[in-house]
């Protein structure tokens, strides 16, 4: 009998964002081997760049960090930022007006607890961004402290002005880095690189937007807040979103390209159209999808091989073990192993 996939659509993370999480507790000369082992991670997926762990592992790793070290910056800082900082930015901006005043508490909070990076409310024409300025070139260097400092605020921020706010531009103040297609599930807007800030832009009149949160809502949001933080989002209203989703609900069935159009009303040739707009395929969506359910079900289920094979839509386990080669750079059975 086969096993119904699950009807959650499945993310898997990059092992790059692994490194770049535990960068900090590294440079420190720490050793991560404890972190990953109780997050569940095998010490040998880090040494192959095409490896990729799930949320869940990912998040473990998140939390391991924060808890064992006491530290919510993950070591990236000059000296610890304790257990209950994010809580007290959030808290901050209970009571502000607007979003404006919100993100100027927010900013005067976090510089009271830590100066060697800053949040600021810059301005250009239509558009207004959250920036953070760095004070310390040695911390200045860690860029994946940039990337967690920009999801922690654009986070806060958002659930401030009601639980969206929708991203213009992405600026980042380092060079282009050799794991930028993974991006675009972190930072879903245009990205630049090599600017004088770190920054989310956005538009401007989002500041006028009363903030309504309480005490109640934040002790809702806090609950959640570091899985919500860390793991990437997907932008459900692009077409891309709502073809992976069809094939999620559509398991283990896989329908074809002509069979997906059809069921969203739209011919064959304006699918593909709208997807090379947002830069993707509907093969390279399907494969995605299958791929991150193979690894969803390698780390959390003994299923045969045989039998994931025909749940992923292939004719047999060779077919299934060449994909997923392609895919990561490793065979299903020595990923499973941990010994990609």
């Amino acid at each position: 009998m086969r096993h119904r996939l699950t009807k959650k659509t499945p993310i898997t993370i990059p092992v790059s964002m692994v490194h770049g999480m535990l960068a900090g507790i590294e440079a420190r000369g720490e050793s991560s081997d404890t972190y990953l082992a109780d997050a569940a991670i095998p010490a040998e997926l880090l040494s192959h760049p095409g490896a990729r762990v799930t949320a869940e592992q990912y998040v473990a790793l998140f939390r391991l960090l924060i808890e064992r070290r006491a530290d919510e910056s993950l070591g990236f800082l000059a000296r610890p930022l304790k257990p209950g900082s994010f809580a007290l930015m959030a808290h901050s901006a209970l009571g502000a007006r607007d979003l404006d005043e919100a993100i100027r508490r927010v900013a005067k909070t976090s510089w009271l607890m830590r100066d060697d990076v800053a949040l600021e409310l810059q301005r250009d024409g239509q558009l207004a961004a959250l920036a953070l300025t760095f004070n310390d070139t040695g911390v200045a260097r860690q860029h994946f402290l940039h990337e967690l400092l920009l999801r922690v605020f654009w986070r806060l921020v958002a659930w401030l002005a009601g639980g969206r706010l929708p991203a213009m531009r992405f600026d980042f103040a380092f060079a282009c880095p050799p794991h930028v297609g993974s991006y675009s599930q972190v930072f879903p807007a245009q990205l630049q690189f090599g600017r004088a800030h770190t920054a989310i832009w956005f538009d401007e009149s989002w500041l006028q937007v009363p903030v309504r949160r309480d005490e109640a809502a934040l002790r809702i949001f806090l609950a959640d807040a570091q899985a919500n933080i860390i793991t990437p989002r997907r932008n459900e209203d692009e077409i891309g979103a709502r073809v992976r989703n069809h094939l999620r609900r559509t398991q283990p069935s896989w329908p074809d390209l002509t069979g997906t159009a059809s069921a969203m009303h739209m011919s064959t040739s304006t699918l593909q159209r709208r997807l090379a707009l947002e830069g993707t395929s509907f093969q390279a969506l399907k494969d995605e999808l299958r791929r991150d359910v193979a690894i969803v079900r390698l780390n959390t289920s003994a299923t045969p091989l045989a039998d994931l094979a025909l749940e992923l839509g292939f004719t047999d386990s060779a077919g299934f073990q060449r994909a997923f080669k392609s895919w990561t750079g490793t065979s299903p059975g020595a990923y499973r192993q941990g010994k990609a």
